[in-house]
């Protein structure tokens, strides 16, 4: 008998085969796959109305092409044969698009679309069921265009976008909103869940390869009243390819411009059968930038280094129990990220125009005889425009970005008759180390503002769920998160940092002597921090409980009201500390409160040293100057040692011991209104109200607990989903309007640490996360596909998008405004957000012809275009980036079984070279065009 497994597998009675299974199906198979494809639809309808529909499919889509292809082995040429195998329509059919339509016996003619399937409720339902903005884009169309990291996906789905940072600071806005700096004690707005998984931080998904993928969907709007972790803009939900009784592999393997290299492994089947199924995924990718480092001939920027493997168990023991049990393993692989970026001219003149004298820029400091004896090295020459070649960073401590991941995840399912019970359990780690030059050759910054970081999560999540087809559908669930971020921010200075970053006062006096230079160069070489404003060493503990609630009533056979309730106990502690790790070659220059002496600005010893400290003090003037008492030196000596200790001091910031911030403890709630009416089979409206909050932040700024309010998020939504001619094409709209009240970002908060230090009366600010009063977005988008021309699918999807401040009167000055009288802060009330493009839309066309009787000759490609935005989070007029769009393209030949194709893939077609981010003085270069070929198959 043939039953289907929970995680949607399908098991067949298979013969006791001697020797190894091969893969393909055995004749006796393939009969029973002739009768599956007749039954096994009705069968899980009449059985079980709520089991996985879109892995039913791709099952039957793959036993009918083998079925076929046993077909075609036994009666070559055969029309029937050809007829089973013809790709008509493949791309709207392909099984792990979860719309696959049953195959036309025309291979011309159209194609109904209206049966895309999605769980971005939890369920396997029609998508223009849904009563949200959904898109849904399939694995294989990915796998097509080597859309192989979350930056190609977005390009392919509406309204979503990737903000460029490194694995760690990238984030994912939605609708306009959430580009934000990174901040580890911080939720992401944009959630990300991975079969099931809720991941918890940005940096998880900023280095995942997307391979064995079975669909992406993106749900926009808050989230949480149906599983897992909330999220307050919206959700991308990743669901893999599941382990089956049918066996399979897939491999690919690909080569390219920069070294590129790239193999992907995807095999399974029964290892018992009808009780136990695997199934594996491997993939290598390895590949050069396109900046050059000439003082480390083998790193490149913007480098390709990874390796992840991904192991699947299913475990069927009765029809009634499922159990799926998941490992993935990405081991640490360093990648140069940080540093890809080309430096220009820092402008001479501020907004305000006066002058720019540029005494702290690298012109100046560069251009110092420090920097300029016995090298060639020249700051218009090397530092600026990407060096002699356009090409160069120069780097003397290159080193990657190091990250590795592993997690472990158990899914058992229980049909208990009318309700199904399902638990999610998982652990998932992930490491991150950043090891940063300060982008010259001197030995200015052995670790540039570096970080490392440890994140650990534990879930649980347990749901109960009706079955479909009631007055009432619903589903109810608990949920516990715990997450644990140990995060240092680092600092190591070399022997040319404090020639760098002294003063022109203060290099002029200490390069005048030898004993000057030596007080300058020891001044900071060797010195290590944990520090970086506001915090140098964070250990976040952030922990969630929530229960949750979603129910469809079918009030009649048009009209379907949807309601859900989430609460959410959000318990947040971090504490921190920002210290000296190693004094290097002169602790006796710290200040008085981390050991060292106190002396006033001109060098003079005040009254409050000790006698040890007297003779530290003394200790110095021996070392440097050959005296044996402090008091002996004459007063322009006495003014280097301030000099070189007010270096010291500046470069160390503020340090502070361990300080426990204040928590956040609250509960949080999240709902959704949302009624829909089905005027005809080819046309659904609906409305929506989506109410979600962001758990707020425990942080430190210098030493000060800083607390974030958490942000508020009311999302109003109209739309309608419809399949017009003929079921042929797709089209969905939907006008929304967001409102977000304490919206976390960058803001600038009064320095109370500096402000008590000072004691002068006035107020010192800093830039620290916080909250916006009040942020914006309200537009249109569209989602569509079209499947009535002869083999050829399009989708497309667009929107125009306004997002702005509504109220955000304490906004970080930008660069341009650095002259002396400005204001610590601005009012950007009205302003469009940094990251939000006004227009944005992507197409995409799959095109397919039969050749050579059992040949197959296909074209993909995907446009996505963006209209100009701002990349800076304060609002630099320095920082838009004009509007541009990017092309991919695959060309191919292959056989109609799929057991060979090669290809030639194409990214960015047109060579656009539109800078992804920019400041006032550097930018980051777009990806350039990149042609490799391609070659795929079937064991």
């Amino acid at each position: 008998m043939t039953t289907i497994s929970r995680a949607g597998s399908i098991r067949l009675p298979r013969p006791s085969l001697a020797g190894p299974v091969p893969f393909r199906l055995a004749p006796v198979a393939a009969l029973c796959a002739s009768a599956l494809l007749a039954t096994a639809p009705v069968h899980a309808q009449q059985q079980d109305k709520d089991r996985t529909i879109s892995d039913l499919q791709a099952e039957v889509a793959r036993l009918k092409e083998q079925l076929a292809r046993q077909q075609q082995e036994q009666q070559p040429g055969a029309p029937a044969a050809r007829a089973a195998e013809s790709p008509a329509a493949a791309p709207a059919a392909e099984p792990s698009a979860a719309a696959a339509p049953q195959p036309q016996a025309d291979p011309d003619a159209p194609v109904a679309l209206d049966t895309v399937v999605v769980r971005s409720r939890n369920r396997i339902e029609k998508l223009q069921d849904v009563p949200l903005s959904v898109s849904v884009v399939s694995g294989a169309e990915l796998d097509r265009l080597q859309a192989n990291d979350v930056q190609s996906i977005v390009k392919r789905v509406g309204n979503i976008s990737w903000n460029y940072g490194n694995q760690r600071t990238s984030s994912l806005s939605i609708r306009g909103v959430a580009k934000q700096s990174q901040t580890e004690a911080q939720d992401p707005s944009v959630g990300v869940i991975v079969d099931g998984v809720s991941y918890a931080y940005n940096a998880l998904i900023s280095s995942y390869y997307f391979t064995d993928i079975d669909t992406v969907e993106v749900t926009r709007g808050p989230q949480g009243t149906l599983l897992g972790k909330n999220s307050s803009l919206g959700a991308i939900n990743i669901t893999t390819k599941r382990p089956s009784f049918t066996p399979s592999a897939d491999w690919s393997l690909l080569y390219g411009q920069n070294n590129r290299y790239t193999g992907t492994l995807a095999a399974g089947g029964p290892v018992i059968d009808d009780l136990l199924a695997w199934r594996g995924s491997f993939v290598f990718d390895k590949g050069d930038g396109d900046l050059h480092d000439p003082y480390n001939v083998n790193v490149t920027y913007g480098d390709i280094n990874r390796i992840a493997g991904r192991a699947q168990f299913l475990l069927t023991p009765t029809p009634d129990f499922d159990a799926r049990f998941s490992l993935n393993f990405a081991p640490r692989l360093e990648e140069h990220t940080n540093g890809r970026s080309i430096n220009t001219p820092t402008p001479t003149v501020y907004s305000n125009g006066s002058t720019n004298t540029l005494s702290t820029d690298a012109s100046t400091r560069l251009g110092r005889r420090w920097f300029t004896q016995n090298t060639s090295y020249t700051y218009a020459d090397d530092y600026l425009y990407g060096g002699r070649d356009g090409k160069n960073v120069n780097n003397d401590l290159a080193r990657g970005v190091t990250t590795g991941s592993r997690g472990a995840t158990a899914e058992l399912n229980w049909n208990l008759g009318d309700n199904t019970l399902t638990s999610i359990s998982n652990w998932t780690n992930y490491y991150f180390h950043a090891v940063n030059d300060d982008g010259t050759p001197f030995d200015i910054a052995r670790q540039s503002g570096g970080f490392y970081n440890k994140y650990t999560q534990l879930s649980q999540e347990l749901r109960l769920s009706s079955k479909k087809g009631g007055a009432v559908d619903w589903q109810t669930g608990l949920y516990l998160l715990q997450v644990k971020n140990n995060a240092e921010y680092q600092k190591v200075f070399g022997a040319d940092a404090g020639a760098y970053y002294a003063s022109t006062a203060q290099y002029n006096r200490l390069d005048a002597t030898a004993a000057g230079q030596a007080l300058m160069r020891s001044s900071l070489n060797g010195l290590s921090l944990a520090y970086s404003s506001p915090t140098g060493l964070q250990l976040i503990d952030n922990r969630s409980a929530a229960i949750f609630g979603q129910a469809d009533w079918h009030a009649t056979d048009y009209l379907t009201l949807t309601g859900g309730l989430r609460l959410t106990l959000e318990n947040r502690s971090n504490t921190g500390s920002s210290y000296i790790k190693s004094n290097g070659d002169a602790a006796e220059l710290n200040s008085a409160d981390q050991g060292g002496f106190a002396s006033s600005s001109t060098g003079e010893l005040t009254s409050a040293n000790s006698a040890t400290q007297l003779a530290l003090a003394n200790a110095l003037a021996s070392k440097y100057f050959g005296v044996s008492t402090y008091s002996a030196l004459t007063a322009a000596q006495k003014q280097q040692v301030a000099d070189a200790k007010s270096i010291r001091a500046s470069q160390a910031g503020v340090l502070f011991g361990t300080t426990q911030a204040e928590r956040f403890h609250k509960v949080q709630p999240a709902f959704v209104l949302s009624p829909s009416y089905k005027v005809n089979d080819d046309l659904t409206t609906y409305f929506s109200w989506q109410y979600g909050e962001k758990a707020g932040i425990s942080q430190l700024t210098n030493g000060v607990s800083n607390l974030v309010k958490a942000e508020k998020t009311n999302s109003f939504e109209v739309g309608f989903k419809s399949a017009l001619l003929d079921k042929t094409l797709v089209f969905n709209a939907a006008a929304y309007l967001t409102n977000i009240h304490d919206y976390q970002q960058s803001v600038r908060v009064v320095d109370q640490h500096t402000t008590l230090l000072n004691n002068d009366g006035s107020y010192y600010y800093t830039t620290a996360t916080g909250n916006v009063p009040k942020v914006q977005s309200k537009g249109i988008e569209i989602d569509g596909v079209y499947g009535g021309l002869p083999r050829t699918t399009i989708r497309f999807a667009g929107a125009y998008t306004d997002a702005k401040y509504k109220y955000f009167p304490n906004a970080a000055q930008p660069s341009e405004n650095g002259y002396t009288g400005a204001s610590a802060y601005r009012d950007v009330s009205g302003q469009t957000l940094p990251g939000a493009s006004k227009y944005t839309f992507n197409i995409g066309v799959d095109w397919h012809q039969p050749v050579f009787s059992d040949k197959v000759f296909h074209v993909s490609l995907n446009t996505a275009y963006n209209s100009k935005y701002n990349s800076d989070n304060s609002l630099s007029s320095y920082a838009w980036i004009k509007g541009s769009s990017i092309t991919d393209l695959s060309i191919g030949l292959g056989r109609a079984d799929k057991k060979f194709d090669v290809s030639l893939l194409i990214k960015n077609v047109f060579d656009d070279r539109t800078p992804l981010s920019k400041t006032w003085n550097s930018y980051v270069p777009g990806i350039p065009r990149w042609v490799g070929v391609m070659l795929t198959g079937k064991l």
